[in-house]
């Protein structure tokens, strides 16, 4: 096996495995993934990681500007509600740095932000993109709602 195949196959196995993180409660899931709008004068952000093979053992924090959301693990969402008409930064951990996301939260709007997993020199690292609506939504129904508020890092 040459040493390109050896490297790729041992980078793959160390993204995958499997990762837990506390989850909420059924009834509180359920509710979140009602879709309703959220309460006057804020904006409701739904971040999501698929539930996929890539990075299965690695949990990543995300934060929203400088409070801790919560750590992912594949097939997790968070639901938070922000101060809407704002111009706010949502991040996550990476392998170097952490990868930010800036959006325009207007008043009584959703958002759908997916984290995903992407190769690294070292371990995965990890990015943000802003879903469709419709596209979040259906992703969020098929995933688990975690707790928010543990993570391991700080964002600067």
């Amino acid at each position: 096996m040459n040493k390109v195949v050896l490297a790729t196959v041992i980078a793959t196995a160390s993204l995958a495995g499997c990762s837990s993180v506390p989850m909420e409660s059924r009834a509180v899931e359920m509710q979140a993934k009602e879709f309703n709008p959220p309460s006057e004068d804020t904006a409701g952000i739904y971040v999501f990681r698929k539930d996929t093979f890539v990075g299965a053992a690695l949990k990543k924090d995300v934060w929203i500007e400088k409070e801790c959301v919560g750590q992912t693990a594949k097939g997790v969402f968070f639901y938070k509600e922000v101060p809407g008409n704002e111009r706010l930064e949502i991040s996550t951990e990476s392998e170097f740095s952490p990868n930010t996301l800036t959006i325009e939260a207007q008043n009584g709007k959703l958002y759908f932000v997916e984290q995903f997993i992407k190769m690294g020199a070292f371990v995965g690292g990890a990015d943000l993109q802003l879903a469709h609506a419709e596209t979040g939504k259906s992703e969020v129904l098929r995933l688990g709602m975690a707790k928010g508020g543990d993570c391991d890092s700080t964002i600067q």
